[in-house]
């Protein structure tokens, strides 16, 4: 699917044509982006929701993306470090227990560590994150690494596709439990439980950005953050495709079972 970018708009920035005057338009440019270049539109998921991948590759997707959902929180824990503000940080905290978990209570990735095990994917196997592509490790590291080296706005500012995930997560429920008889409920509980969680995320974020944007400038910088995480969240599924729907694996990446390559 070719994904249609405003005029001006590159790979990787608004570009210079555009000049952001007013909270308003940053949040239409934010929005304009999510429509245009959020994953939800990759090809690799139209194949997931849409029941088109056999097993094998539905355990890739989920093999690989646990890498990104286990670095979540130190990737959250990176932009905590980045601000004085104790109220910034109270706020930001919750992010990390949605996913880590606390005592007694599940968190994300345990739940994603679910979806795996049903899968029937060993957990080991999967915490180890020997089997997951070199571009998921390289993408998931390079947005840590984003969070820490950028300024803190444009670290909270790449939080914001979560703006566009809650559509995201009904379509990948309906879609699944759908098309695929290996897939219940229980296993999707990561994604009933963000619907709630991240509509949350997102509206503070959004309100922290255009509040504390306060120049073109800075307005453009929290545009190309988001630019940036969309990178980082497209690439994964490119190196997907690439490798389970075309057949390229890398050597040493998972390789699904014989029996499972076949729908």
């Amino acid at each position: 699917m070719n994904v249609v970018a405003a005029p001006g708009m590159t790979a990787f920035s608004i570009g210079k044509g555009m000049t952001l005057n007013s909270a308003e338009e940053l949040e239409a440019t934010l929005r304009h982006i999510g429509a245009t270049r959020y994953h939800s539109l990759h090809p690799f998921h139209r194949l997931l929701h849409g029941g088109k991948l056999n097993k094998g590759q539905v355990q890739a997707w989920a093999l690989n993306r646990y890498y990104y959902q286990s670095t979540i929180p130190l990737k959250d824990a990176m932009v905590i470090s980045r601000f004085r503000d104790r109220a910034t940080r109270i706020e930001w905290r919750h992010r990390i227990e949605d996913h880590d978990g606390d005592a007694g209570s599940e968190g994300g990735i345990e739940r994603w560590l679910k979806l795996t095990e049903g899968l029937g994917l060993d957990n080991a196997y999967v915490e180890s994150t020997e089997g997951i592509l070199p571009a998921t490790r390289f993408a998931v590291e390079a947005y840590v690494h984003f969070c820490r080296d950028k300024t803190p706005l444009e670290a909270i500012a790449s939080s914001l596709t979560e703006l566009f995930a809650p559509n995201l997560h009904e379509e990948r429920i309906s879609g699944m439990l759908q098309h695929y008889d290996f897939v219940n409920p229980d296993i999707m509980s990561y994604f009933s439980r963000r619907l709630t969680q991240a509509p949350r995320d997102a509206g503070f974020a959004l309100e922290y950005v255009k509040t504390n944007a306060k120049t073109p400038a800075e307005r453009e910088a929290v545009c190309n953050a988001l630019i940036f995480k969309t990178n980082v969240l497209w690439v994964q599924l490119d190196a997907l495709y690439h490798a389970y729907v075309e057949g390229h694996i890398p050597p040493g990446a998972f390789v699904p079972q014989g029996n499972l390559q076949g729908n």
